[in-house]
């Protein structure tokens, strides 16, 4: 049996991740952050409690921040696959905190690999490594942005997976690591985190109609955006991590859409019509730094790895959209 370990797997990718690993057979361990209030509610439908036998889903308290604590549940468990999920993934608030972001999202992979290299050293033991890597990264570069794109990064969230993508690509390289980086362009789901643009419109959506909320305050509505499915792009992630040679891949749909045409497409799918009586624009969600316009050259991926993406962005909507009157019925409930 495969052991793998997964950081971040309370977020959306690490949940849809464990899913699958678990449907091949893995043992699936995760490094959560302690916390006081439960944070684990996307992964509640697989959790096992610590007292069953034979159990697949092993949770471990942890912080990328602490190194000597990445270290040792690194040499606990052995893991056949590291995944790397974990970050400070929100774009904006990275300018409100850019060291704690670099902390993380940079200097956390680096304490990865680090482990990786000793362990690899002293037990002879091969472990694969994934790094999710950012359509972020690319900022300001021209469009579609391939993996020979030159990158330029307009946040500090961009700037520590800039580095995180040559540290793992330097760790190849220099020390004969199976490391690869998914330059993941933006994915979503209903398990998106509620303060990303995607999620806010969908929940804001079914609380107007809900008659709880009168108003969704975004900030730039004309940034450009390539949506695709997170399921699927985990899918994307588990074959490049299964292929012969450790490689770096560009992962969208290939098609881009602005704020603007995703509130069309919500709204109408919703049925209420024009979205323009219900949005306020807030400055503070505006970035001192905006990217423009990102969307994906998957050529790579579709030759090397045979991957392209099956749902579109009015069907991603529609998904995204019936999640949210669930929930909404599931809180009036209680």
């Amino acid at each position: 049996m495969k052991k793998a370990l997964i950081t971040g797997i309370t977020g959306q990718d690490g949940s849809y991740l464990t899913e699958l690993l678990l449907e091949k057979g893995y043992e699936v361990h995760g490094i959560i952050r302690r916390s006081s209030s439960f944070n684990t509610s996307r992964l509640s439908h697989l959790y096992q409690d610590p007292h069953e036998k034979n159990r697949k889903l092993i949770l471990h308290y942890g912080d990328l921040a602490d190194a000597e604590n990445i270290r040792k549940i690194i040499f606990s468990v052995k893991p056949d696959e590291i995944y790397n999920m974990g970050a400070q993934s929100h774009v904006r608030v990275s300018f409100d905190i850019p060291e704690y972001t670099a902390n993380i999202t940079a200097l956390g992979t680096l304490r990865i690999l680090e482990t990786i290299r000793d362990l690899e050293k002293e037990s002879g033991k091969k472990i694969k490594f994934y790094q999710a890597s950012s359509s972020e990264m690319f900022g300001a570069a021209l469009p579609p942005q391939h993996e020979k794109t030159p990158f330029h990064p307009r946040s500090p969230y961009g700037s520590a997976k800039v580095f995180a993508f040559h540290i793992t690509k330097l760790y190849r390289e220099a020390y004969g690591i199976f490391a690869v980086n998914g330059i993941l362009f933006n994915h979503e789901s209903p398990r998106r985190g509620e303060t990303f643009v995607t999620r806010k419109i969908t929940r804001g959506i079914t609380r107007i109609k809900a008659g709880l909320d009168k108003k969704i305050y975004l900030g730039n509505l004309e940034a450009r955006r390539d949506w695709g499915y997170a399921p699927e792009y985990m899918e994307a992630t588990y074959l490049m991590m299964q292929h012969k040679n450790p490689d770096d891949f560009v992962i969208g749909t290939g098609k881009s859409h602005s704020i603007r045409e995703f509130l069309e497409i919500a709204f109408k799918e919703a049925g209420l019509g024009d979205y323009k009586k219900y949005i306020g624009i807030d400055k503070r969600y505006y970035r001192p730094t905006e990217v423009n316009h990102l969307v994906a050259d998957i050529s790579k991926a579709k030759k090397v790895l045979g991957w392209k993406p099956k749902t579109s962005l009015k069907e991603l909507i529609k998904i995204m959209l019936e999640a949210e009157k669930a929930d909404l019925k599931y809180e009036f409930k209680k």
